[in-house]
């Protein structure tokens, strides 16, 4: 996913709270299948990140941001960008776990014609592209450790050399780095390099998930609420107390992301515009992996699933493993409703793997 536009906006809620929000100009436009498309501002710990963020952003500094998925990390870095002396220049939003290895380098840095087979002509990359404003790449701690290398060069040196040319092109970017994983823990594993973690954490945000800042649950359901219930046409919206409670006692796994599609799925079904307990049936999915985590309950699942395979092996096909596989993956990414991001964080497996996996498969358009 690539991403040009500039079209963060800070605006006050139309309610009696004026929560404070950071969301999309035109989020229904964008591709927003894991990213949370709006943030408030009302828990303490995130009024003290809007204070903290607001504080950095007119500075040059690196920015690394670090939070679970849908919790709202390309929304603060746009937000950084728009509070910038380069709010006048692109903001590029990349994700680095949406390549193969083999071309997350020439999409970074550019190629020149004739570089590799395929390549037709000359293409500048990402930090050309953002010259004079702001690279954000999300999933950071993705990209391989050949072009991490590269990456620290970069950030040292401002300039890039294409693949296949002889020459340097200065740049004049800022980087804002984002991740979901313990990139200190990668480091120690070998597999994020240490030189570049410093380079990167200069300033350094944590978006806490959603269950930590509780305070934020309302007035991004309220938010919500009016933003679909005016999609659907609805006169008026109203949140039940029973709703309220069992909103604000969900653990939301999903973050801010599987809020709102929890909220439009209740709108969806309500028959009267207010949403009671029994229309928030979207959460049921996450609230039922919540209770299968237990050991005691993995213990009596693998139990299972071990009756099963001793079934098959009495009476094996062909190619049974591979038919083993393809159904792992395939239940888990049907489970996780098509995201690949969960479905490889469910699995414990890398996203360049299930990748793989899903096209060996054909479970991805060609």
């Amino acid at each position: 996913m690539t991403n040009f536009r500039n079209d963060t906006i800070v605006i006050d809620t139309p309610s009696a709270d004026n929560d404070p929000l950071i969301t999309f100009t035109e989020p229904d436009s964008l591709a927003l299948s894991i990213r949370a498309s709006a943030l408030v501002f009302v828990d303490p710990v995130s009024k003290a990140l809007l204070e903290y963020t607001e504080r950095i952003a007119p500075s040059e500094a690196t920015v690394l941001i670090i939070g679970e998925t849908g919790t709202g990390k390309e929304l603060i870095a746009r937000h950084i960008h728009s509070l910038s002396n380069r709010h006048e220049g692109p903001f590029v939003a990349v994700n680095c776990g949406a390549f193969s290895e083999s071309l997350v380098e020439s999409e970074l840095f550019g190629h020149e014609r004739g570089a590799f087979t395929g390549a037709v002509n000359a293409r500048q990359g990402w930090f050309e592209a953002a010259n004079g404003g702001t690279l954000f790449l999300d999933e950071i701690g993705d990209l391989p450790l050949s072009v991490q290398v590269k990456l620290l060069r970069v950030l040292q040196e401002r300039e890039v050399v294409r693949i296949g040319a002889r020459h340097t092109i200065p740049i004049d970017v800022r980087l804002i780095a984002a991740t979901n994983i313990d990139l200190a823990a990668s480091v120690r594993a070998g597999r994020f390099r240490e030189d570049l973690y410093y380079r990167l954490n200069v300033a350094q945000l944590n978006l806490l998930p959603l269950r930590e800042r509780p305070g934020d649950i309302l007035p991004l359901v309220r938010h919500f609420m009016r933003r679909y219930g005016k999609r659907l046409s609805l006169a008026t919206t109203k949140l039940s107390y029973d709703a309220e409670q069992k909103l604000l006692n969900y653990p939301w796994p999903g973050n801010i992301r599987e809020l709102e599609n929890a909220i439009h799925h209740a709108l969806l079904i309500s028959q009267t515009g207010e949403i009671k307990a029994k229309d928030l049936q979207k959460m049921h999915y996450q609230l039922s992996q919540d209770l299968s985590s237990s050991p005691g309950n993995v213990t009596t699942g693998l139990l299972a699933l071990e009756n099963v395979l001793n079934n098959l092996y009495e009476n094996p096909s062909a190619n049974l493993f591979d038919r083993i596989e393809e159904t792992v993956i395939q239940s888990a990414y049907a489970y996780c409703e098509n995201n690949q991001v969960q479905t490889a964080k469910l699995l414990g497996i890398s996203r360049n793997i299930l990748r793989h996996r899903l096209q060996r498969f054909g479970l991805l358009p060609s």
